[in-house]
């Protein structure tokens, strides 16, 4: 959790990697919704960002994919696990 808090303030982009009508039922405030499938689509988008990234899902497993495909993409990302993980420290 201290790393997440860490990147953070650091003024991480949250992504969201759950399909549209899972993150339609809760996510982090001014989070990015990019379903798993789309992820390799989405690399220069996501490197436009220019900050580091947060990857969240439901439960860790594909926030965990999403995390090694765009480390090994040279992108500074921690996987957030679930998004609640990432929820309790985000106020907006």
């Amino acid at each position: 959790m201290d790393e997440i808090q860490e990147y953070l303030k650091k003024g991480a982009v949250v992504i969201d990697v759950r399909t549209v009508a899972e993150y339609a039922d809760g996510h982090v405030e001014g989070s990015h919704n990019i379903v798993l499938d789309t992820i390799p689509h989405n690399v220069e988008k996501i490197k436009a960002f220019g900050k580091p990234i947060i990857a969240v899902c439901r439960s860790g497993a594909r926030s965990g994919s999403a995390t090694q495909f765009l480390n090994d993409e040279g992108l500074d990302v921690i996987n957030g696990g679930p998004w609640q993980n990432v929820a309790q420290y985000v106020t907006e």
